[in-house]
Protein backbone atom coordinates (compact mmCIF):
# COMPACT_ATOMS: atom_id res chain seq x y z
CA UNK A 1 0.00 0.00 0.00
CA UNK A 2 1.30 3.76 -0.73
CA UNK A 3 2.14 5.37 2.55
CA UNK A 4 1.84 8.35 0.69
CA UNK A 5 -1.68 7.77 -0.70
CA UNK A 6 -2.89 6.99 2.59
CA UNK A 7 -1.55 9.63 4.50
CA UNK A 8 -3.34 12.35 1.60
CA UNK A 9 -6.27 10.62 2.34
CA UNK A 10 -6.28 10.98 5.98
CA UNK A 11 -5.42 14.59 5.80
CA UNK A 12 -8.39 15.24 3.12
CA UNK A 13 -10.59 12.93 5.95
CA UNK A 14 -9.40 15.42 8.49
CA UNK A 15 -10.63 18.27 6.62
CA UNK A 16 -13.51 16.93 5.26
CA UNK A 17 -14.15 16.77 9.05
CA UNK A 18 -13.42 19.87 9.90
CA UNK A 19 -15.82 21.48 7.61
CA UNK A 20 -18.66 19.68 7.07
CA UNK A 21 -18.81 18.20 10.24
CA UNK A 22 -21.11 15.11 11.50
CA UNK A 23 -23.94 15.24 8.99
CA UNK A 24 -21.90 13.69 6.27
CA UNK A 25 -21.26 10.46 6.93
CA UNK A 26 -19.00 8.03 4.41
CA UNK A 27 -18.96 4.06 2.98
CA UNK A 28 -16.69 1.61 4.66
CA UNK A 29 -14.03 1.55 7.56
CA UNK A 30 -11.65 2.56 5.19
CA UNK A 31 -13.16 5.21 2.80
CA UNK A 32 -12.95 5.04 -0.66
CA UNK A 33 -11.57 8.23 -2.22
CA UNK A 34 -12.93 8.15 -5.68
CA UNK A 35 -11.44 10.38 -8.78
CA UNK A 36 -13.37 9.90 -11.96
CA UNK A 37 -16.04 7.14 -13.24
CA UNK A 38 -16.78 5.20 -16.51
CA UNK A 39 -19.41 2.92 -16.93
CA UNK A 40 -19.93 0.28 -14.12
CA UNK A 41 -16.38 1.21 -12.46
CA UNK A 42 -15.44 3.75 -10.38
CA UNK A 43 -11.44 5.06 -10.20
CA UNK A 44 -9.26 5.96 -7.38
CA UNK A 45 -6.84 8.48 -7.40
CA UNK A 46 -4.36 5.96 -8.48
CA UNK A 47 -6.40 4.72 -11.16
CA UNK A 48 -7.70 1.67 -9.51
CA UNK A 49 -10.79 0.07 -10.51
CA UNK A 50 -13.72 -0.40 -8.80
CA UNK A 51 -16.68 -2.34 -9.55
CA UNK A 52 -19.91 -0.65 -8.87
CA UNK A 53 -22.56 -2.83 -7.35
CA UNK A 54 -24.42 -0.32 -5.54
CA UNK A 55 -24.78 2.62 -7.14
CA UNK A 56 -27.90 3.47 -8.93
CA UNK A 57 -27.60 7.54 -9.00
CA UNK A 58 -25.36 6.87 -12.22
CA UNK A 59 -28.02 4.50 -13.37
CA UNK A 60 -27.07 4.31 -16.64
CA UNK A 61 -23.49 4.27 -15.93
CA UNK A 62 -21.07 6.78 -14.67
CA UNK A 63 -20.49 9.91 -16.73
CA UNK A 64 -22.39 8.30 -19.97
CA UNK A 65 -21.68 10.23 -22.59
CA UNK A 66 -25.11 11.44 -24.05
CA UNK A 67 -25.87 13.29 -20.63
CA UNK A 68 -22.27 14.63 -19.91
CA UNK A 69 -23.05 15.98 -23.43
CA UNK A 70 -26.56 17.21 -22.82
CA UNK A 71 -25.59 18.58 -19.86
CA UNK A 72 -22.44 20.53 -20.90
CA UNK A 73 -24.41 21.64 -24.44
CA UNK A 74 -27.45 23.21 -22.47
CA UNK A 75 -25.38 24.78 -19.58
CA UNK A 76 -23.55 26.45 -22.78
CA UNK A 77 -26.46 28.04 -24.14
CA UNK A 78 -28.99 28.59 -21.39
CA UNK A 79 -29.99 27.65 -17.66
CA UNK A 80 -32.56 29.55 -15.67
CA UNK A 81 -35.66 28.93 -13.92
CA UNK A 82 -39.24 28.26 -14.82
CA UNK A 83 -40.82 31.40 -15.05
CA UNK A 84 -39.91 32.14 -18.97
CA UNK A 85 -41.13 29.82 -21.89
CA UNK A 86 -38.48 27.12 -22.86
CA UNK A 87 -38.23 24.25 -24.84
CA UNK A 88 -36.55 21.95 -22.47
CA UNK A 89 -39.10 21.05 -19.95
CA UNK A 90 -42.04 21.05 -22.04
CA UNK A 91 -40.15 18.31 -24.75
CA UNK A 92 -39.17 17.05 -21.68
CA UNK A 93 -42.16 16.23 -19.71
CA UNK A 94 -44.78 15.22 -23.11
CA UNK A 95 -42.06 12.78 -23.97
CA UNK A 96 -41.68 11.07 -20.14
CA UNK A 97 -45.18 11.10 -19.22
CA UNK A 98 -45.81 8.47 -22.37
CA UNK A 99 -44.16 5.99 -19.90
CA UNK A 100 -46.89 6.30 -17.48
CA UNK A 101 -50.69 5.33 -17.26
CA UNK A 102 -52.93 7.71 -19.52
CA UNK A 103 -54.52 8.87 -15.90
CA UNK A 104 -51.23 10.44 -15.04
CA UNK A 105 -51.02 13.26 -17.35
CA UNK A 106 -49.32 15.91 -15.27
CA UNK A 107 -45.32 16.34 -14.15
CA UNK A 108 -43.86 18.66 -11.66
CA UNK A 109 -39.91 18.98 -11.40
CA UNK A 110 -38.29 19.19 -8.18
CA UNK A 111 -34.49 18.68 -7.24
CA UNK A 112 -34.36 15.81 -4.96
CA UNK A 113 -36.54 12.67 -3.70
CA UNK A 114 -37.23 14.02 -0.64
CA UNK A 115 -38.44 17.34 -2.47
CA UNK A 116 -40.97 14.99 -4.49
CA UNK A 117 -42.13 12.89 -1.51
CA UNK A 118 -42.36 16.36 0.29
CA UNK A 119 -44.65 18.02 -2.37
CA UNK A 120 -46.83 14.80 -3.48
CA UNK A 121 -47.54 14.41 0.60
CA UNK A 122 -48.80 18.68 0.41
CA UNK A 123 -50.58 17.35 -2.16
CA UNK A 124 -52.40 14.36 -0.90
CA UNK A 125 -53.15 16.33 2.21
CA UNK A 126 -54.64 19.36 0.54
CA UNK A 127 -57.09 17.41 -1.54
CA UNK A 128 -58.17 14.75 0.87
CA UNK A 129 -58.14 17.01 4.20
CA UNK A 130 -56.62 14.33 6.10
CA UNK A 131 -53.36 14.20 7.68
CA UNK A 132 -52.67 10.91 8.33
CA UNK A 133 -49.80 8.29 6.33
CA UNK A 134 -49.34 4.95 5.83
CA UNK A 135 -46.02 4.10 5.52
CA UNK A 136 -43.44 1.03 5.88
CA UNK A 137 -41.69 0.36 9.76
CA UNK A 138 -38.25 1.17 8.14
CA UNK A 139 -38.96 3.25 5.24
CA UNK A 140 -36.67 5.91 4.26
CA UNK A 141 -38.79 8.91 2.12
CA UNK A 142 -36.02 11.77 2.35
CA UNK A 143 -35.03 14.15 4.48
CA UNK A 144 -37.41 17.36 4.66
CA UNK A 145 -38.99 18.06 7.88
CA UNK A 146 -42.23 16.45 6.62
CA UNK A 147 -40.81 13.50 5.00
CA UNK A 148 -38.30 12.82 7.74
CA UNK A 149 -40.93 12.09 10.42
CA UNK A 150 -42.17 9.17 7.31
CA UNK A 151 -38.73 7.64 7.19
CA UNK A 152 -37.97 5.90 10.27
CA UNK A 153 -35.34 4.25 8.80
CA UNK A 154 -33.26 7.20 9.68
CA UNK A 155 -32.87 6.75 12.87
CA UNK A 156 -34.49 6.93 16.85
CA UNK A 157 -33.31 10.73 17.05
CA UNK A 158 -35.78 11.54 14.55
CA UNK A 159 -39.87 11.45 15.63
CA UNK A 160 -42.64 9.93 14.34
CA UNK A 161 -44.87 12.34 12.67
CA UNK A 162 -48.34 12.71 15.05
CA UNK A 163 -50.12 11.15 11.89
CA UNK A 164 -47.81 8.30 10.95
CA UNK A 165 -48.84 4.89 10.94
CA UNK A 166 -46.40 2.21 10.60
CA UNK A 167 -47.09 -1.01 8.65
CA UNK A 168 -45.07 -4.03 7.78
CA UNK A 169 -43.48 -4.48 4.56
CA UNK A 170 -44.14 -7.56 2.76
CA UNK A 171 -41.62 -10.04 4.17
CA UNK A 172 -42.09 -13.37 2.47
CA UNK A 173 -38.63 -14.40 4.68
CA UNK A 174 -39.84 -13.86 7.63
CA UNK A 175 -43.69 -12.92 8.21
CA UNK A 176 -47.01 -14.39 7.23
CA UNK A 177 -49.10 -11.83 7.66
CA UNK A 178 -50.39 -10.61 4.02
CA UNK A 179 -49.60 -6.70 3.41
CA UNK A 180 -53.22 -6.05 2.69
CA UNK A 181 -54.34 -7.09 6.02
CA UNK A 182 -51.10 -5.27 7.66
CA UNK A 183 -52.59 -1.71 5.23
CA UNK A 184 -56.22 -2.85 6.68
CA UNK A 185 -55.12 -2.99 10.55
CA UNK A 186 -52.95 0.16 10.00
CA UNK A 187 -56.79 2.06 8.64
CA UNK A 188 -58.34 0.55 11.91
CA UNK A 189 -55.97 1.90 13.97
CA UNK A 190 -56.11 5.47 12.18
CA UNK A 191 -60.03 5.31 12.85
CA UNK A 192 -59.44 4.42 16.38
CA UNK A 193 -57.29 7.42 16.95
CA UNK A 194 -59.52 9.97 14.77
CA UNK A 195 -57.35 10.89 12.07
CA UNK A 196 -58.48 10.97 8.37
CA UNK A 197 -55.59 9.40 5.34
CA UNK A 198 -54.20 11.14 3.42
CA UNK A 199 -51.89 8.53 1.77
CA UNK A 200 -49.93 5.05 1.73
CA UNK A 201 -46.63 6.21 0.79
CA UNK A 202 -44.35 2.93 -0.30
CA UNK A 203 -41.48 2.24 -2.08
CA UNK A 204 -42.51 -0.03 -4.36
CA UNK A 205 -39.42 -1.51 -3.89
CA UNK A 206 -39.49 -1.58 0.19
CA UNK A 207 -35.76 -1.00 -0.27
CA UNK A 208 -35.01 0.14 3.45
CA UNK A 209 -37.30 -2.54 4.51
CA UNK A 210 -35.17 -5.45 2.90
CA UNK A 211 -35.96 -5.41 -0.51
CA UNK A 212 -39.36 -7.07 -0.53
CA UNK A 213 -42.21 -7.40 -3.55
CA UNK A 214 -45.50 -8.20 -2.38
CA UNK A 215 -47.37 -11.18 -3.87
CA UNK A 216 -50.20 -10.47 -6.75
CA UNK A 217 -52.79 -8.63 -5.76
CA UNK A 218 -52.01 -7.68 -2.49
CA UNK A 219 -50.64 -4.07 -3.04
CA UNK A 220 -53.41 -3.49 -5.56
CA UNK A 221 -56.27 -4.68 -2.85
CA UNK A 222 -53.92 -2.35 -0.29
CA UNK A 223 -54.91 0.78 -2.48
CA UNK A 224 -58.66 -0.19 -2.74
CA UNK A 225 -58.63 -0.22 0.99
CA UNK A 226 -56.47 2.93 1.39
CA UNK A 227 -59.16 4.63 -1.26
CA UNK A 228 -62.43 3.08 0.30
CA UNK A 229 -60.89 5.42 3.38
CA UNK A 230 -60.76 8.57 1.15
CA UNK A 231 -56.98 8.39 0.91
CA UNK A 232 -54.46 8.64 -1.94
CA UNK A 233 -51.52 6.22 -3.15
CA UNK A 234 -48.26 7.50 -3.61
CA UNK A 235 -45.55 4.89 -5.28
CA UNK A 236 -42.10 6.14 -4.32
CA UNK A 237 -40.30 5.11 -7.73
CA UNK A 238 -36.83 6.90 -6.05
CA UNK A 239 -35.16 3.65 -6.14
CA UNK A 240 -37.47 1.00 -7.66
CA UNK A 241 -37.96 3.03 -10.92
CA UNK A 242 -36.18 3.71 -14.25
CA UNK A 243 -36.06 -0.20 -15.55
CA UNK A 244 -34.27 -1.14 -12.09
CA UNK A 245 -36.53 -4.07 -11.61
CA UNK A 246 -36.23 -5.19 -15.05
CA UNK A 247 -38.54 -5.44 -18.55
CA UNK A 248 -41.14 -2.94 -16.65
CA UNK A 249 -40.05 0.97 -15.91
CA UNK A 250 -41.77 1.43 -13.09
CA UNK A 251 -42.39 -0.94 -9.97
CA UNK A 252 -45.46 -0.18 -9.48
CA UNK A 253 -46.78 -2.09 -13.04
CA UNK A 254 -46.14 -5.05 -11.70
CA UNK A 255 -48.72 -4.87 -9.46
CA UNK A 256 -52.10 -4.01 -11.65
CA UNK A 257 -52.50 -0.41 -9.96
CA UNK A 258 -52.16 2.81 -11.14
CA UNK A 259 -51.10 5.45 -8.73
CA UNK A 260 -53.05 8.84 -7.72
CA UNK A 261 -49.09 10.06 -7.85
CA UNK A 262 -45.27 8.91 -8.32
CA UNK A 263 -42.49 10.27 -7.56
CA UNK A 264 -39.29 10.12 -8.66
CA UNK A 265 -35.59 11.03 -8.81
CA UNK A 266 -31.79 9.45 -7.88
CA UNK A 267 -31.67 7.72 -11.33
CA UNK A 268 -33.59 10.36 -13.15
CA UNK A 269 -30.56 12.49 -14.45
CA UNK A 270 -27.94 10.12 -13.71
CA UNK A 271 -26.17 12.18 -10.99
CA UNK A 272 -27.66 15.50 -12.10
CA UNK A 273 -29.77 16.79 -9.27
CA UNK A 274 -33.46 16.48 -10.79
CA UNK A 275 -36.51 14.76 -9.72
CA UNK A 276 -40.37 15.33 -9.73
CA UNK A 277 -43.86 14.39 -9.22
CA UNK A 278 -45.91 12.57 -11.54
CA UNK A 279 -49.59 12.65 -10.83
CA UNK A 280 -53.36 13.06 -11.97
CA UNK A 281 -54.31 16.42 -13.28
CA UNK A 282 -56.99 17.23 -11.09
CA UNK A 283 -54.85 16.38 -8.05
CA UNK A 284 -52.26 18.96 -9.24
CA UNK A 285 -55.53 21.29 -10.75
CA UNK A 286 -56.99 21.01 -7.13
CA UNK A 287 -53.50 21.84 -5.48
CA UNK A 288 -52.34 24.88 -7.83
CA UNK A 289 -55.74 26.71 -7.82
CA UNK A 290 -55.23 27.12 -3.99
CA UNK A 291 -51.58 26.99 -3.27
CA UNK A 292 -48.58 27.92 -5.07
CA UNK A 293 -45.51 25.58 -5.69
CA UNK A 294 -42.62 27.06 -6.61
CA UNK A 295 -38.72 25.71 -7.04
CA UNK A 296 -36.19 27.84 -7.66
CA UNK A 297 -33.90 24.96 -9.70
CA UNK A 298 -36.48 22.19 -10.40
CA UNK A 299 -36.97 22.10 -13.65
CA UNK A 300 -34.28 24.32 -15.10
CA UNK A 301 -33.15 23.69 -18.75
CA UNK A 302 -30.05 21.73 -17.71
CA UNK A 303 -32.17 19.74 -15.29
CA UNK A 304 -34.34 19.14 -18.38
CA UNK A 305 -31.92 17.97 -21.02
CA UNK A 306 -30.15 15.94 -18.13
CA UNK A 307 -33.34 13.71 -17.85
CA UNK A 308 -33.71 13.65 -21.18
CA UNK A 309 -31.09 12.08 -22.43
CA UNK A 310 -31.43 9.68 -19.60
CA UNK A 311 -34.69 8.81 -20.72
CA UNK A 312 -33.73 8.24 -24.46
CA UNK A 313 -30.74 6.24 -23.54
CA UNK A 314 -32.79 3.90 -21.41
CA UNK A 315 -35.24 3.08 -24.35
CA UNK A 316 -31.85 3.14 -27.19
CA UNK A 317 -29.83 0.19 -24.95
CA UNK A 318 -32.88 -0.90 -23.84
CA UNK A 319 -31.35 -0.82 -20.23
CA UNK A 320 -34.65 -2.07 -18.22
CA UNK A 321 -34.47 -5.58 -20.83
CA UNK A 322 -30.75 -5.78 -19.50
CA UNK A 323 -31.93 -5.52 -15.62
CA UNK A 324 -34.05 -8.56 -16.68
CA UNK A 325 -31.57 -10.46 -18.19
CA UNK A 326 -28.38 -9.42 -16.56
CA UNK A 327 -30.32 -9.58 -12.85
CA UNK A 328 -31.55 -13.32 -13.91
CA UNK A 329 -27.70 -14.28 -14.15
CA UNK A 330 -26.60 -12.93 -11.19
CA UNK A 331 -29.77 -14.04 -9.21
CA UNK A 332 -29.01 -17.80 -10.80
CA UNK A 333 -25.30 -17.32 -9.29
CA UNK A 334 -26.24 -16.28 -6.66
CA UNK A 335 -28.52 -19.39 -5.47
CA UNK A 336 -25.42 -21.30 -6.33
CA UNK A 337 -23.57 -19.65 -3.90
CA UNK A 338 -26.50 -20.55 -1.69
CA UNK A 339 -25.69 -24.49 -1.81
CA UNK A 340 -22.13 -23.50 -0.54
CA UNK A 341 -22.23 -21.13 1.61
CA UNK A 342 -25.57 -21.34 4.42
CA UNK A 343 -25.20 -17.94 5.45
CA UNK A 344 -26.91 -17.02 2.90
CA UNK A 345 -30.25 -17.34 3.97
CA UNK A 346 -32.78 -15.75 1.46
CA UNK A 347 -32.02 -14.13 -1.79
CA UNK A 348 -34.74 -11.91 -3.29
CA UNK A 349 -33.92 -10.74 -6.99
CA UNK A 350 -36.02 -8.38 -8.98
CA UNK A 351 -34.04 -7.17 -12.33
CA UNK A 352 -31.22 -5.29 -11.01
CA UNK A 353 -31.74 -4.48 -7.50
CA UNK A 354 -31.20 -7.99 -5.37
CA UNK A 355 -30.96 -8.52 -1.17
CA UNK A 356 -29.22 -11.23 -0.22
CA UNK A 357 -29.96 -11.83 3.73
CA UNK A 358 -27.29 -13.23 5.47
CA UNK A 359 -28.05 -15.52 8.88
CA UNK A 360 -26.42 -16.53 11.36
CA UNK A 361 -28.46 -19.82 10.29
CA UNK A 362 -30.64 -21.10 7.99
CA UNK A 363 -32.94 -22.69 11.26
CA UNK A 364 -32.89 -19.34 13.20
CA UNK A 365 -33.33 -17.27 10.74
CA UNK A 366 -31.28 -14.38 13.18
CA UNK A 367 -29.58 -11.84 11.39
CA UNK A 368 -25.92 -12.46 10.69
CA UNK A 369 -25.09 -8.53 11.07
CA UNK A 370 -21.37 -8.54 11.87
CA UNK A 371 -21.44 -10.79 9.01
CA UNK A 372 -22.56 -8.65 6.93
CA UNK A 373 -20.69 -5.56 7.78
CA UNK A 374 -17.53 -7.85 7.20
CA UNK A 375 -18.60 -8.94 3.80
CA UNK A 376 -19.28 -5.28 2.39
CA UNK A 377 -15.76 -4.48 3.71
CA UNK A 378 -13.95 -6.85 2.85
CA UNK A 379 -15.49 -6.58 -0.93
CA UNK A 380 -14.21 -3.29 -0.43
CA UNK A 381 -11.01 -4.44 -0.20
CA UNK A 382 -11.00 -6.45 -3.15
CA UNK A 383 -12.13 -3.47 -4.47
CA UNK A 384 -15.71 -4.44 -5.35
CA UNK A 385 -18.23 -2.14 -3.91
CA UNK A 386 -22.11 -2.57 -2.43
CA UNK A 387 -24.04 -1.70 0.95
CA UNK A 388 -26.45 -3.43 3.19
CA UNK A 389 -29.96 -2.43 4.22
CA UNK A 390 -32.90 -3.44 6.50
CA UNK A 391 -33.85 -2.94 10.32
CA UNK A 392 -30.09 -5.05 11.23
CA UNK A 393 -28.25 -4.10 7.95
CA UNK A 394 -28.04 -7.54 7.61
CA UNK A 395 -29.43 -7.83 3.78
CA UNK A 396 -26.67 -7.39 0.88
CA UNK A 397 -27.64 -4.32 -1.13
CA UNK A 398 -26.96 -4.97 -5.00
CA UNK A 399 -28.07 -2.18 -7.12
CA UNK A 400 -25.49 -1.48 -9.96
CA UNK A 401 -25.68 0.31 -12.96
CA UNK A 402 -28.04 -0.56 -15.35
CA UNK A 403 -25.56 -1.14 -17.71
CA UNK A 404 -23.67 -4.49 -15.89
CA UNK A 405 -23.18 -7.16 -17.66
CA UNK A 406 -22.58 -10.88 -17.40
CA UNK A 407 -18.42 -10.81 -16.88
CA UNK A 408 -19.27 -7.85 -14.37
CA UNK A 409 -21.61 -10.68 -12.30
CA UNK A 410 -19.36 -13.14 -12.79
CA UNK A 411 -16.26 -10.92 -10.72
CA UNK A 412 -18.52 -9.86 -8.29
CA UNK A 413 -19.83 -13.80 -7.35
CA UNK A 414 -16.39 -14.90 -7.80
CA UNK A 415 -15.05 -12.36 -4.94
CA UNK A 416 -18.01 -12.58 -3.06
CA UNK A 417 -17.90 -16.16 -2.74
CA UNK A 418 -14.50 -16.56 -1.78
CA UNK A 419 -15.06 -13.94 1.40
CA UNK A 420 -17.54 -15.78 2.57
CA UNK A 421 -15.35 -19.02 2.82
CA UNK A 422 -12.86 -16.72 3.96
CA UNK A 423 -15.40 -15.38 6.87
CA UNK A 424 -16.37 -18.98 7.45
CA UNK A 425 -19.82 -18.53 6.32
Amino acid sequence: MDNNKVTTSQELLARRERVLGANYRLFYQEPVRVARGEGVWLYDEQGRPYLDCYNNVASIGHCHPAVVAAIAEQSARLNTHTRYLNDAIVDFAEDFLREFPDELGNITLTCSGSEANDLALRIARFVTGGSGVLVTRWAYHGVTAAVAELSPALGDGVARGPSTVFIDAPDSYRRGTTFADTVAEALREMRQRGIRPAALLVDTIFSSDGIFRASPGQLQQAVERVRRDGGLFIADEVQAGFGRTGNDMWGFSRHGVTPDMVTVGKPMGNGHPVAGVVGRPALFDAFGRSQRYFNTFGGNPVSARAAHAVLKVIREEKLAQNAARVGDYLAAGLRQLATRHAAIGDIRAYGLFIGVELVLSPQTKAPAVELALKVVNMLRGRRILLSTTGPRANILKIRPPLVFQPEHADLFLEQLSQVLAQCGA
